[in-house]
């Protein structure tokens, strides 16, 4: 019965995981951690990272395009927001984020347009194009820095119905709330008709095109709502965790990283995206901990990132052969089997109450 949905698609536990959610979220989590480092340096990243990779998930895990340069896109936000901001204003910070990723959108478009007549792994080198192009164009055209020659351009303070936010909590609710609302949204896109027809054109596109989908719109559909998604967090990324902006901070790097949060944390699953994101972020910290805290600081940190990157490596090769779906299939096998007995063993027991 805990299945049966009771409010559009969504069933009791469902609804219940959302109030806990939220409940630690928005309420146990301000009031319980009163450490800068923590919102600044761990919760606020991992919100923006997990955010982008729900917008590589759309286009990768649900519509099963290869595509690489959510950076690019996260960049173009990261921009527009600024060049928003600065030039208009009046105009409120949401609806800054907003038109952000509406400009990024278009740009996931243009670089869509490829995933029509190629596939596969000449998709992703077309798509790859978008990091290098968008990136291109920033360094290319001052107007897009404001003619800045440092490189480096100090980010505006959020500002939400004339309220500053700039203390690490107050920017942490800010991204907290907007994940929330994406989040959610994204949960309905990929359980309505937009993710059924995405997962139909990522198994067999021909027999979906049959079946009435237009592959047109479902790919350029994916591209966009994806490059929408890393164009609001890129914005969010900048305002709240860089503090500034700059074109280095979304290099190719940043791409692979959430391409590999996308892979470890479970292919199309939105509960992949953070999973992935907390493990790409959190990993890096407690191999450096553990390796201080055996070694004395005698190992240098250059041998530790490169230990770093073998293991990522390593872990990726090991979950593709062995669990395509990621953590996020690990978690679910892990509850099944802890609960397995239950029903099981209240059905008996109902069973022997009737029987006595």
């Amino acid at each position: 019965m805990t299945h049966k949905p009771i409010f559009m698609t969504y069933s009791r536990s469902d609804v219940a995981n959302f109030v806990v959610l939220m409940a630690l979220a928005f309420a146990v989590v301000p009031l319980t951690i009163q450490t800068d480092y923590w919102y600044s340096s761990i919760l606020i990243p991992w919100l923006c990272l997990a955010l982008a990779a729900i917008g590589q998930q759309f286009v990768m895990g649900y519509a099963g395009q290869l595509a690489l340069g959510a950076a690019g896109f996260m960049a173009a936000g990261a921009f527009a927001c600024y060049n928003i901001e600065l030039r208009i204003p009046w105009m409120p910070f949401p609806l800054s984020l907003l038109f952000s990723g509406l400009i990024a959108a278009a740009f996931g478009v243009l670089f869509g347009l490829p995933s029509l007549r190629v596939r596969g792994i000449y998709l992703m080198v077309a798509t790859l194009a978008s990091q290098f192009f968008i990136i291109w164009m920033i360094d290319k055209f001052g107007w897009f820095k404001n003619y800045d020659s440092s490189g480096i351009i100090t980010a505006q303070d959020i500002v939400i119905a004339g309220r500053p936010f700039t203390s690490p909590v107050e920017m942490y609710l800010v991204v907290a709330a907007v994940v929330t609302v994406l989040t959610i949204l994204a949960v309905n896109m990929t359980r309505g008709s937009v993710g059924r027809n995405w997962m139909a054109v990522r198994d067999m596109d021909i027999a979906a095109e049959s079946m009435g989908i237009s592959l047109l719109r479902a790919k350029l559909q994916a591209f966009a709502l994806s490059a929408f998604y890393c164009g609001v967090a890129g914005a969010l990324f900048a305002f709240t965790y860089l503090k500034s902006l700059e074109p280095v901070a979304f290099d190719i790097k940043l791409s692979f990283q959430i391409l590999f949060m996308v892979i470890l944390g479970g292919l199309g699953t939105i509960n992949g995206a953070f999973i992935g994101a907390g493990f790409i972020l959190l990993f890096p910290v407690v191999l450096n901990t553990v390796g201080n805290a055996w070694f004395h600081g005698m190992i240098d940190a250059t041998i530790i990132s490169a230990v770093e990157q073998v293991v990522f490596g390593a872990l990726i090769i090991v979950f593709l052969i062995y669990e395509p779906l990621g953590i996020a299939k690990l978690w679910e096998n892990l509850k099944s089997r802890l609960f397995a007995g239950r029903p099981v063993t209240e059905a008996a027991a109902a069973k022997q109450k009737t029987a006595g």
